[in-house]
């Protein structure tokens, strides 16, 4: 069986989606960054779904959140008949403004975009999104009626960040066609193959979740929503029910959620492995990070989730989930320039992780790449996107020889340079 080409994180990801099957989970580093694949006679309808900011509240700048990232929520969807969904406009869809391609192969471009509601995080974005400046475009926005603001709601929210004093120009200098649309808890509507429902979610001042089916698969995504009504959690749990991705809410701990943080809206990675287990989900996306929690408590939130759940990934700015694969629920890969800026060099080193299959290893191998941050490692065995390492190198000292113990984490895993090797992104944290 041939092996496919998958496309490289950092690269547009809007086009043509549908794809060959393949044996092995692998990232072609020579890939074209645009959206093309090889073809077979059988081919299969594929859905990539992309991260471009994760985190909540506020974004974050400091070092201690740099792997998995400090823009508020941006997600972006392609499915397979080319639709473009954008989930949410934080921080993240200034990022995907400057590397925006024209959805359906350059055709006069109309992207959908999902408002889940109204706060800081969740809307940021919108000035600092170029395409909506260009006038060939055309964007459909969803989000519901507001009490506070009643009818057009969207349209206020939008117009009223960017007025005087509180942005330089207002939304007419933004030339693209804009269409808004109030949706409200309940509510079904198809685009193009893909059918979209709506669900009231529990959050301040009114959250909605949206399940998406494609072709290729569901995305469920419910971020800002905290457990507790009776009610909204059955809501929840039809959004979430049999979903091939399940994108939740994952900001505290259990323990804030029974104590400090309660009543403010959110949810935790065990509510979330809850609700993913009662509605048989497939894979859960913990989301929404608390702009308090750096690397190391989502890493820690991470392991707690994988002890309970058996597919989860922690969201990452970067990360590429692709739906439809035949043999696989869903396969996720990082970005390249987590380990950007290597340097060659020749270290003997001992690995010791976890498999995809959940077992531990320990190998003996060559680091021929690394950075102050981070090294690309020939490994035979295949880990675990987003687990632990324990890497020990060999290195020349004053004192000849000594063994360095480093931790890390696998944020990229590619094609290895030799036959039945993968190379693996490693960014370290010790």
């Amino acid at each position: 069986m041939t092996l496919r080409l998958r496309e490289l994180i950092d690269a547009p990801s809007v086009g043509c989606d549908h794809e060959a099957s393949f044996s092995f989970r692998v990232l072609a580093r020579n890939e074209p960054s645009h959206r093309g694949f090889a073809l077979r006679a059988m081919t299969v309808p594929i859905a990539k779904l992309s991260f471009w900011g994760v985190r909540g509240s506020t974004p974050t700048v400091d070092p201690a959140t740099w792997r998995y990232g400090g823009n508020t929520p941006c997600l972006e969807l392609i499915a397979p008949d080319g639709t473009q969904f954008i989930l949410d406009c934080g921080t993240g869809l200034r990022m995907l403004g400057s590397r925006w391609a024209a959805p359906n192969g350059g055709k006069a471009p109309e992207t959908q975009i999902l408002v889940t509601h109204y706060h800081w995080d969740h809307i940021q974005g919108i000035p600092f999104f170029s395409p909506l400046y260009v006038e060939n475009n055309e964007f459909h926005f969803y989000s519901f009626r507001s009490k506070y603001l009643g009818r057009d709601s969207l349209k206020q929210v939008f117009e009223a960040q960017m007025a005087l004093p509180y942005f330089p120009v207002d939304m007419s200098a933004m030339n693209a066609k804009r269409k808004f649309k109030e949706v409200d808890g309940g509510d079904t509507f198809k685009v193009g193959e893909n059918k979209i429902t709506a669900r009231w979610l529990n959050h301040p001042q009114g959250c909605l979740g949206f399940r998406i089916e494609t072709p290729a698969g569901t995305v469920a995504y419910a971020t800002d929503n905290e457990p507790g009504d009776p009610k909204l959690d059955e809501s929840l749990r039809e959004l979430a029910a049999g979903a091939d991705i399940f994108i939740n809410d994952a900001q505290f701990t259990p323990e804030q959620l029974e104590t400090t943080r309660k009543g403010w809206g959110h949810s935790s990675w065990l509510e979330g492995v809850r609700v993913a287990r009662h509605a048989g989900a497939k894979t859960l996306v913990l989301f929404h990070h608390d702009p308090d929690s750096a690397d190391r408590m989502v890493d820690s939130i991470l392991r707690q989730a994988r002890e309970e759940f058996d597919s989860v990934f922690a969201a990452s700015e970067g990360m590429v989930i692709t739906l439809g694969a035949p043999g696989d629920r869903v396969q996720a890969h990082m970005p390249g320039t987590r380990t950007a800026l290597r340097r060659e060099a020749q270290f003997h080193a001992k690995v010791c992780g976890v498999t995809e299959g959940g077992k531990d290893f320990e190998e003996e191998t060559i680091v021929r790449d690394i950075s102050l941050q981070g090294a690309l490692i020939s490994l035979k065995h295949l880990p675990r996107l987003q687990s632990e390492l324990q890497v020990t190198m060999e290195a020349p000292g004053a004192d000849g020889v000594q063994a360095m113990n480093l931790r890390g984490y696998v944020v990229r895993i590619d094609a290895g340079p030799e036959k039945g090797h993968v190379a693996v992104g490693v960014v370290f944290t010790d």
